[in-house]
Order: structure tokens, then C-alpha cells, then sequence
């Protein structure tokens, strides 16, 4: 039987939103863990690569189609982790020389734009999964779907992370240093 403070302490805010912030970082260093891993095994096919090549005069043609699909997966997996820590590519040095209130005013614009590229990049990359379902990536066998679907995975997620960052900053909760 649940008790008030159970009751109390699942609607407080700052504690919901403490658990959410754990939750996202949970997720965001998910992504990295799964872009590292892959990341070795990118680097572990080359080395294969290079043996089949230069020892075994067999060269591996799978290689270059695998490497290829694994990249994009890295890359948009470590894309949405840092739009979560701030980290990602930001060209600031305009926002910061404005007074404080113009700063805030552009950290959510930015933060806007930011939520209408994952939009826009999750919306494409779905079309691009449904109309490659069909078509097979060469001397790998999978769906060419597969080359897309990071595109909304990342979307998604840098959708997510980028409202929660302005919704941090909404409650006062992030200084935003990074971003």
C-alpha cells in the first residue's frame, strides 16, 4: 500500500525531474557504449581487411560495405550523445558577447533549431527506410533500410535530448556552459 510520502515523493517535480535527467544520461551513455563497441569491431574488420589482403591474397569484399554501414551508426549514435551533454559542434561566439537576456533568447533558438534538425532528420530518414526496404546493400545481403535507420534513431533522440535540455534550463537547473 502506497503511503503519502510514496505518493508525495512520485509527483515532486525536482525529484521526477532528477530521475528523468538519470534516465537520459542513461540512454545517452548507452549510445556511446554502442558506438565504442562498434567502433572496435570497425576496427577489428579492418584489421581482417588487411590480413585477408596482404597474407591470405583473398581480400575480404564485405569489408568495405560493413565499414561503411558501421560508420553511420557511430557517427549518429556519438551525434545524439552529444547533443546531450553539449557537446556537439556549436558556434557560440556570437550568443556569448550579447548582454544575458539576448543570450538566453538564442540558446533557445538554437535549441529550437536543433529540435527541428532531429525532426527533419528522423521524418527523412523514415521515408528512406520505408522506399529501401527492397534494395539489398551490395556483398552484405541487408536491406539498404538498415544504411537509414540511424537517421532515425538519431533524430529521435537528439529530438528528446534537445527539449530536455531546454526544459532544464526552463526550471533553472543547467547553467548550460557547454551549449
Amino acid at each position: 500500500m502506497r503511503t503519502y510520502a510514496d505518493h508525495e515523493a512520485a509527483v515532486n517535480p525536482p525529484q521526477l525531474r532528477e530521475r528523468v535527467s538519470r534516465i537520459l544520461d542513461a540512454i545517452s551513455n548507452l549510445c556511446l557504449a554502442v558506438a565504442g563497441v562498434l567502433l572496435v569491431f570497425l576496427i577489428a574488420i579492418f584489421g581482417w581487411l588487411v590480413f585477408g589482403r596482404y597474407v591470405l591474397n583473398n581480400t575480404p569484399t564485405w569489408v568495405e560495405q560493413a565499414s561503411l554501414l558501421l560508420v553511420v551508426y557511430i557517427t549518429c549514435l556519438g551525434a545524439a550523445s552529444g547533443v546531450r551533454g553539449n557537446t556537439h559542434l556549436s558556434i557560440d561566439f556570437v550568443r556569448e558577447g550579447m548582454p544575458e537576456p539576448f543570450r538566453t533568447i538564442f540558446r533557445y533558438i538554437a535549441d529550437l533549431f536543433i529540435v527541428t534538425f532531429g525532426a527533419f532528420m528522423a521524418f527523412q530518414g523514415w521515408g528512406l527506410v520505408m522506399t529501401n526496404l527492397e534494395r539489398a546493400i551490395p556483398m552484405i545481403g541487408l536491406s539498404e533500410s538498415w544504411r537509414a535507420a540511424p537517421l532515425v534513431i538519431c533524430g529521435g533522440l537528439i529530438m528528446l535530448f534537445a527539449v530536455a535540455n531546454m526544459v532544464s534550463r526552463l526550471s533553472g537547473n543547467d547553467s548550460d556552459e557547454g551549449n
